[in-house]
């Protein structure tokens, strides 16, 4: 064990878990600021390898790993190394539960938070559990029955959670995203004209066909619009007027989002709170089922039915399709701003904040 694990010193103490892909760490990101105003003391605990502990080391947390293994639900040879991974990341959880005395665990959800939550229940420390996606991945279900409170994102969700734990806050977004500059961003694409600006988030994950479909479109799009391209690390195309490509955006997010007017984007539920919270109306391009469990499906199918975005399903997505609903997405961009706008006002991380402070409530008396 590490000499670093010490107890929590602040009055209030908590853990953050969650890791494995961006939807699991991002919304813990943007709680940090709110918990340190609040006086809370911060632990995260994830994987060695895993994006968060570089993500949290900017934060100055002290972040402690333990071992994590993957559920598959198909046969693999890894599915037997990863039980003993499992094991073992479940006695480091008990320990650094012991160790830390927290509070109270919030978890994000990967299979990195699995054991963490189970450890603080066996502990007696409560859990509150987060899900993004209307409906629970398997590391989530495999974490719901040891929760103390489950928070959700989509109003659908509700359906599928015991109502007794169940809350409904969304997902939150870093303040930092609400605050950009559209001069800065033009300067940073290198903008000369004023026509209208598209933003298209494609990745290395997941979003070859979209970064693959829109080169192919982009003769047809760029005489009508400058157009922002985050593709993904090692995925620059050949430079063009009009045409500014980030391989991954950071610092420089807000600003670029500040600018756009419409944006084409998979359907991850993170992304599309990021949208909701901005207003910027979306072409939604989901995984397709050949590529997922169905969750971006289900989470663009919610945000159309509720007037706030498009939909291209990935199978129908051609060049000429892929031109066609950009063009209807600028058609509508105002009715789907003012649909955003009526949506009511939620604040989640400060929704969060309280089902926090209710469950150490609880705990204490």
């Amino acid at each position: 064990m590490t000499a670093s694990v010490r107890p929590m010193k602040l009055s209030k103490r908590i853990i953050l878990t969650g890791g494995g892909t961006a939807g699991h760490v991002t919304p813990n990101l943007a709680l940090i600021p709110l918990l340190r105003q609040h006086g809370f003391a911060i632990r995260y605990i994830g994987t060695s390898r895993g994006m968060e502990r570089a993500l949290i080391a900017r934060e100055n947390i002290p972040f402690e790993s333990i071992p994590a293994g993957k559920l598959r639900r198909y046969a693999d040879i890894r599915n037997i190394t990863d039980i003993v991974r499992i094991k073992l990341g479940f006695l480091k959880s008990l320990y650094l539960i012991a160790r830390l005395r927290p509070d109270v665990v919030f978890s994000k959800g990967g299979f990195v938070a699995c054991p963490v939550v189970w450890a603080s229940w066996l502990l007696r420390v409560p859990v509150i559990v987060h899900e993004s996606d209307i409906s629970p991945g398997l590391a989530n279900r495999l974490s719901l029955p040891f929760a103390s409170r489950i928070c959700y994102s989509f109003p659908e969700t509700a359906s599928l959670l015991p109502g007794s734990k169940a809350v409904e806050t969304g997902i939150p977004v870093r303040k930092e995203l609400l605050s950009g500059d559209a001069a800065a961003g033009r300067d940073r694409c290198g903008f000369t004209d004023v026509k209208p600006v598209l933003m298209v988030i494609g990745g290395s994950q997941g979003a070859q066909a979209v970064n693959g479909c829109l080169r192919e479109a982009l003769n047809v799009l760029l005489p009508r619009f400058n157009i922002i391209h985050c593709c993904g690390r090692g995925n620059l195309a050949a430079p063009r007027q009009g045409y500014a490509q980030f391989e991954y955006a950071d610092r420089e997010l807000a600003d670029l989002f500040a600018l756009a007017d419409a944006v084409v984007s998979r359907a991850g539920a993170t992304a599309l709170f990021e949208l909701l919270a901005l207003r910027k109306p979306g072409l939604l391009i989901p995984l397709p089922l050949s590529a997922s469990r169905g969750d971006q499906i289900l989470n663009a199918r919610s945000f159309a039915s509720r007037g706030f975005s498009l939909v291209l399903p990935q199978e129908q997505m051609t060049p000429e399709t892929l031109i066609r609903g950009i063009g209807n997405l600028f058609e509508e961009r105002m009715t789907l701003v003012a649909g955003m706008k009526e949506q009511a006002p939620l604040d989640p991380a400060e929704k969060i904040l309280q089902v926090i402070e209710q469950a150490m409530k609880k705990k204490s008396d």
